[in-house]
């Protein structure tokens, strides 16, 4: 299966204003990009919390008749410093709930990754802390920059 026979593309985040702009809401911060700034057809953000995203992606793909291999899930990545991200297919969840979730749900790891990095440079802080921090300015505009990078791999 190859990057290009994706047919849907959803964003991880957590649901409410308390997490809006948060870094664990990265995924949706890029699709709300995708949405504004490129012609990506339809990207998706979850309507659920985090550790639930798997049901919602299961039942977005029943819906729709797509198997897992033509699914993006587009996510916050403590392990990969911010400014960078990585694409990736067929990985566990290193600790994402989200991502957990929806390997649960699938009962496959058989789906893309888009990985948006969100730890801070020289960072020794603890994921669990830092993810529902709000976003700086700063960081936002690098984050904006991948978003940017990330859409002409999408379309």
């Amino acid at each position: 299966m190859k990057f290009q026979d994706v047919k849907l593309i959803i964003g991880l985040g957590n649901p409410g204003k308390e997490y809006e702009k948060t870094y664990h809401n990265a995924g949706f911060l890029a699709i709300d990009y995708f949405v504004k700034n490129s012609p990506i057809s339809k990207p998706l953000k979850t309507d659920v919390y985090m550790n639930q995203s798997g049901e919602f992606v299961a039942k977005i793909a029943r819906k729709n008749k797509i198997k897992p291999e033509e699914i993006l899930i587009v996510h916050d990545d403590f392990d990969i410093e911010i400014g960078n991200y990585k694409i990736s297919f067929s990985r566990g969840s290193a600790g994402h709930n989200g991502v957990e979730s929806i390997i649960k749900s699938l009962k496959t790891k058989d789906f893309w990754r888009l990985r948006i990095g969100i730890r801070p440079q020289n960072s020794k802080q603890k994921a669990e802390k830092f993810v529902l921090k709000k976003i700086s300015k700063k960081n936002l505009k690098i984050l904006n920059r991948v978003f940017e990078t990330a859409a002409l791999l999408l379309i």
